[in-house]
């Protein structure tokens, strides 16, 4: 028997634990081992019962990455399942941590399921692109009806235990030991003359609108197609025999293992947990963060303030006046009264946080003891040069100095101190304390141990960080620039702002570019492209038309008008007439005849002026690969996870290709369109953007 899985009786059950720390993840060795455990178990005169249980952190946390992408071994999950079911003893699982994907498969298959109160299960494999493909899509709707069932598998989410035997998916919930909660289980069934109770031999769910919910989870998918194919193996658990249904069920998951989105959210997965991997911080202890310190109290700062606070971080925040320092502590209150609400923290907590934990001052004194600071005022490099003087000046030695700009030179903020190596660029989105994406900016004299800490900020945050180098935008912001700039050259050739929205929605986009805008504000642009005129390319081409309806004090959303109308009480906004007037006139004064694009072409143009500028930005060594660019675009930027981000994307769609198209839209406009130097050096030595990766990991 494998050493991953151990076997032990005790009196007429058999204990079969799987010890494959850190998460008893289900590798072929522990596969193997629960087989050979079966086996043994009903060979084993006088056993009765079989208690499955997990050593350690968990009971079984899902498959073993580390076989993702190989040729699968035997034994295969589906028949391991049906194998345990199929045991003439009476199986029990006994569950504690986290029964994920095929751990919780592994637990349907038992015939009784017991669990700690503060475990939870789920099936997650629709964030792979992937459908449970072990009889989950089988089994659970017959414990939980179709309905629940289809919430459960389609949106992957983790429920805990209680919650699972409300549904039925759990017998019972239980604290103790998980041995010997599971052994007292089984005793209790046995003497009890509980029969094997296995979930296939269940009535099927009752059906429901299978079409109608079908295009529901596509639609609310905004395109992934896993959820929607999810409902269609549930269907099958109530149409078809149980043998019959979980063929389809695996015809349905070996389709979604060949698909383009399958690609996408495996790298996202794998990169999510390689971006914040960097061999340079290896064995570099990162400076202490019991304390910080932040610098003004707007939407940002008491956001960044907030997430601190929630990771148990002592906070000294800094205001220039009674009434402003007064409004940044109601922003924060109204943050932490939504952490409450969701249960995140208790009243005690919240109220400790709010009283305790967090110092509002006007006095830049106050930061004398702070162990890191983050500048989150305007965005102008006077008032950030003039802050971090005063930094320098009060902030004991060591402290780390970092400035939370979108845009501006971190290098010539760290240039205004004495003490270079202990600046840093650390910028938030917003709402910070929500937003999951962190850029670290390296300046060019930031010290080791400061990056590293950083990094240590981001992590205890629970923010996905990735290291960018100095440019104007660093990584998302620069590239965001250009490919905003692609849709507002297709709005003065004749798309319209509302087409190429709903073709980058169509696209798996959660907003267009210009609804987008309007969030923001069309303030935040109308200043750069202000700021950026003096030094512009005489080549480049700006269009200017929402510059006049900026001129008018029309910002988006917070004013009411923008590229979309909008009004009190009503979601969303409708398109503004107004634009597209602005649009003509001055398609007429730059003599342009406007063009019809068709929505693949909205995005494939979109899409190559974001890949293309992610390419001079990894050439620049701005971002050290290209997985940082995705986890940048997907965190940040909304880019749809199943695509995996633009690099990825273009990789799917081949970089030969895309080069040609770039190649294609120069001949309109050489400056714009001027292919990156290492996306040609790519094409031309055959290789992806995920070499580059693979390089940089060895």
């Amino acid at each position: 028997m494998s050493d991953k899985v151990a076997y032990e009786r005790k009196g007429d059950v058999a204990v079969v634990r799987i010890q494959n720390p850190p998460v008893n993840a289900l590798s072929q060795a522990v596969r193997q081992g629960l087989w050979d455990a079966m086996d043994r178990a009903e060979a084993d005169e006088g056993v009765r019962a079989v208690v499955i249980v997990g050593e350690g952190r968990a009971f079984i946390a899902g498959a073993d990455i580390t076989e993702f992408g190989k040729p699968p071994m035997e034994p295969h999950l589906p028949v391991l399942c049906n194998r345990i079911e199929a045991s003439p003893l009476l199986v029990v699982a006994s569950m504690h941590g986290v029964s994920l994907g095929g751990g919780l498969e592994v637990a349907l298959s038992a015939h009784y399921r017991i669990a700690q109160p503060s475990s939870r299960v789920g099936l997650p494999e629709v964030h792979l692109g992937l459908i449970p493909g072990a009889g989950g899509t089988q089994r659970v709707p017959r414990l939980t009806g179709a309905d629940k069932a289809i919430e459960m598998i389609t949106s992957g989410r983790h429920l805990k235990a209680p919650e699972a035997a409300e549904m039925g998916l759990i017998d019972r919930v239980e604290e103790g030991d998980p041995e010997a909660v599971g052994l007292a289980y089984a005793q209790e069934l046995l003497e009890s003359g509980a029969e094997r109770r296995p979930v296939s031999e269940l009535p099927p769910a009752d059906p429901i609108d299978w079409d109608a919910t079908y295009e529901a989870v596509l639609k609310k998918g905004r395109g992934q197609i896993s959820p929607a194919m999810a409902v269609r193996a549930v269907q099958a658990a109530t149409e078809l025999p149980f043998d019959k249904g979980l063929e389809r069920e695996r015809d349905i998951f070996l389709d979604l293992m060949k698909t383009d989105q399958r690609q996408g959210m495996i790298h996202a997965f794998f990169s999510e947990r390689a971006v914040s991997n960097l061999p340079e911080l290896k064995g570099v202890e990162p400076r202490a963060l019991q304390s910080i310190g932040v610098i003004g109290g707007g939407t940002m700062g008491a956001g960044i303030a907030t997430a601190c606070l929630l990771a148990g971080m002592e906070v000294v925040l800094i205001e220039m006046s009674d009434g402003a320092a007064a409004a940044a502590k109601e922003r924060i209150a109204g943050n932490l009264a939504g952490a409450l609400k969701r249960g995140k923290i208790s009243q005690e907590k919240h109220d400790a946080l709010l009283n305790v934990a967090l110092e509002v001052s006007q006095n830049y004194d106050s930061l004398k003891d702070v162990d890191l600071v983050i500048e989150a005022v305007f965005e102008d490099m006077a008032v950030k040069k003039e802050v971090f003087g005063k930094l320098d000046a009060v902030c004991k030695e060591g402290c780390v100095l970092a400035s939370n700009t979108s845009y501006l030179d971190v290098d010539e903020i760290a240039a205004s101190t004495k003490r270079p190596e202990d600046v840093i660029g650390l910028h938030f989105f917003s709402p910070a304390h929500v937003m999951k994406l962190l850029e670290v900016v390296v300046a060019d004299k930031t010290a080791i141990d400061v990056t590293a800490t950083g990094f240590a900020l981001g992590k205890a945050l629970g923010k996905i960080c990735v290291r960018a180098g100095v440019c104007d935008g660093f990584i998302g912001n620069r590239i965001l620039a250009v490919y905003r700039d692609a849709a507002g050259h297709m709005v003065l050739d004749g798309a319209s702002p509302f087409q190429i929205d709903k073709a980058l929605v169509s696209f798996g986009f959660a907003m267009g570019p210009f609804a987008v805008s309007d969030l923001a504000g069309l303030d935040i642009g109308w200043a750069t492209r202000k700021r950026k005129a003096p030094h512009r390319h005489p080549d480049e081409r700006i269009p200017t038309y929402i510059d006049r309806l900026c001129e008018q004090g029309h910002f988006g959303q917070k004013t009411g008008e923008g590229y979309y109308i909008y009004e009190k009480g009503k979601r969303g906004g409708t398109p503004n007439p107004k634009i597209m007037e602005l649009v003509k006139a001055e398609q007429e004064e730059l003599g342009i005849t406007p063009r019809d694009f068709s929505d693949e072409e909205i995005v494939r143009r979109y899409m190559c002026a974001m890949v293309n500028e992610a390419a001079k930005v990894l050439g620049e060594g701005i971002a050290k690969r290209p997985l940082d660019v995705d986890m940048v675009l997907l965190f940040g930027y909304g880019f749809p996870r199943y695509w995996g981000g633009p690099m990825k994307w273009a990789d799917i769609q081949g970089l030969e290709k895309v080069l040609a198209d770039i190649e294609s839209y120069a001949t309109e406009d050489a400056w714009f369109w001027q292919p990156a130097p290492l996306l040609k050096e790519l094409v031309a030595e055959g290789r992806t953007f995920d070499d580059l990766n693979k390089e940089y990991a060895k």
